[in-house]
């Protein structure tokens, strides 16, 4: 590769602009994922859960606006965030657990506007609707990881981290358990389990996840203000995970992908107005063909591939075979 395109590539623009916010918004959407695709319950508060920690950053962190601001050591700041959104969420989680299907959406979607209106009201410490400016990342050991590269690659890093880490808490005992709870809570109570303490521990879980994605978010944005926490954020963190899939922790990193190659490129046809025409159509045509999102469509092209393969193999074993038999009893040349 020369080093044009590998600079192309490698441009701020892809990799700070597509793949940083990508695994970002990834991150925050597998905590979704985790709730809906393996513990049945859809929750609308997740952006609200990482825009709690998100803003634990800004007001115990320094900021542009410093008499707000506490300005305590950033290590310690980032602590207290994850602590708290992951706080936020088992809080959450106890408030809805009790409930199913649209009465948990419901309730979520209620939480997260009471803190939307909460910030966007309370101007001695959410600052208003003008929010905090200027939160950048720490400089650590030289590093500026506000700078794409290095953004991209801390980005990245804890995208792996969580993926990995739903991946094996949901072969783990909690996870099986919790699957079972998910496809029928009476029979898994009758064995022992607690459906409650379950579900309430998978949304500690998915906080602990959604909380880092809000301090990596903070951090992508430089700044966060009630707008970043608003009904259009937990709509499109729903839509990342429903477009990716929700049956594979993978799923929703593949719909972040998708997401924003759409909030860049369709601009460039479309007003930007009508930017969230374009994702409801898609929304809709993945929907009503695939449930299971991109990687439905996936598994049923290599379903369909498979299928194929595997009838061309039988009709060439049938020709095969209708000749061995052609030629068995086939009586040599001169014999009556």
């Amino acid at each position: 590769m020369t080093p044009t395109s590998s600079s192309a590539v490698a441009s701020p623009f892809f990799t700070y602009q597509i793949g940083g916010q990508a695994l970002t918004l990834g991150l925050i959407a597998l905590s979704l994922t985790f709730l809906a695709g393996y513990g049945g319950m859809l929750s609308l508060a997740q952006m609200t859960v990482a825009g709690i920690a998100g803003y634990i950053v800004a007001i115990l962190g320094t900021s542009g606006t410093p008499e707000i601001s506490l300005g305590w050591p950033w290590w310690l700041v980032v602590i207290l965030a994850i602590a708290g959104g992951t706080l936020a969420a088992t809080l959450i989680g106890w408030l809805s657990v009790r409930t199913e299907g649209i009465y948990t959406i419901m309730i979520t979607l209620a939480i997260g506007m009471a803190f939307f209106y909460l910030a966007q009201q309370n101007y001695a410490i959410f600052n208003g609707f003008q929010g905090f400016q200027k939160v950048v990342p720490p400089v650590v050991l030289g590093i500026d990881w506000r700078t794409p590269i290095p953004y991209y690659y801390l980005a990245l890093f804890w995208a792996l981290v969580g993926y990995f880490f739903v991946k094996y808490l949901i072969r783990a005992p909690f996870g099986v358990a919790l699957q079972g709870v998910r496809d029928n809570a009476r029979r898994m109570s009758a064995l022992g389990y607690s459906p409650v303490a379950h579900r309430v521990a998978a949304y500690a879980v998915a906080g602990l996840i959604a909380s880092i994605g809000g301090v990596l978010l903070v951090w992508y944005n430089g700044l966060i203000t009630p707008g970043s926490v608003g009904t259009s954020w937990m709509i499109n963190i729903l839509i990342v995970a429903v477009l990716g899939g929700m049956r594979h922790p993978v799923g929703p990193f593949i719909g972040a992908v998708v997401f924003v190659l759409l909030q860049n490129f369709a601009i460039d046809l479309i007003d930007r107005e009508r930017f969230n025409l374009v994702i409801g159509l898609v929304f809709l045509v993945i929907v009503l063909f695939s449930p299971d999102g991109l990687l439905g469509w996936w598994d049923m092209l290599r379903d369909w591939a498979r299928r194929r393969m595997a009838d061309a193999g039988s009709r060439v074993r049938g020709v095969n075979e209708w000749r061995s038999v052609g030629v068995s009893q086939a009586r040599p040349a001169g014999r009556p």
